[in-house]
């Protein structure tokens, strides 16, 4: 399993506590760079293989996307896939309270309170993706079936 150098995340907790096999990338964050995009250029991936998560509001609810770096998030998708009708964004301030999680860096694994979760069905072309490790510059890569398990997630396509 490797060491992530540092302190760990509740993410890395998450995933070592429960034995899942995964691989921690880390990488220099810049000023000024979306970080999805910049993580993807940063450690010579393809963006529709690194994921970004993502917090909205489905009908006043906290819920969790889960999409590529490469795509937005259909808000309307994502309140269809978890039975609701209206979505937006959620305030910063209200997904990382609920995340415990800085902006940037916010994993869909070991979050503080456990928010329903859509991954997008692209993540299913892949044998491993990468999302947010709990911290900017910081990503882990595992196997999406794992992925969605830990989360407790619907797969559905909400990526446009």
């Amino acid at each position: 399993m490797p060491h992530v150098a540092g302190k760990g995340t509740p993410a890395t907790a998450l995933l070592t506590k429960q034995r899942v096999t995964h691989q921690v990338h880390t990488y220099d964050h810049g000023a000024g760079q979306a970080y999805g995009p910049e993580a993807a250029e940063r450690l010579g991936l393809d963006p529709e293989r690194v994921f970004k998560t993502l917090v909205a509001e489905v009908d006043g609810a906290l819920t969790v996307g889960v999409v590529p770096v490469s795509a937005t998030l259909d808000l309307k998708a994502l309140a269809a896939a978890v039975g609701g009708k209206r979505a937006r964004m959620a305030e910063v301030a209200a997904a990382e309270r609920a995340t415990g999680y800085v902006a940037g860096g916010i994993s869909p694994l070991g979050q503080r309170k456990r928010l329903p979760t859509v991954v997008d069905e692209s993540a299913q072309r892949w044998d491993t993706v990468f999302c947010s490790g709990g911290r900017r510059g910081l990503e882990i890569e595992l196997a999406p079936a794992e992925l969605v398990r830990l989360c407790g997630a619907t797969v559905a396509p909400i990526a446009s």
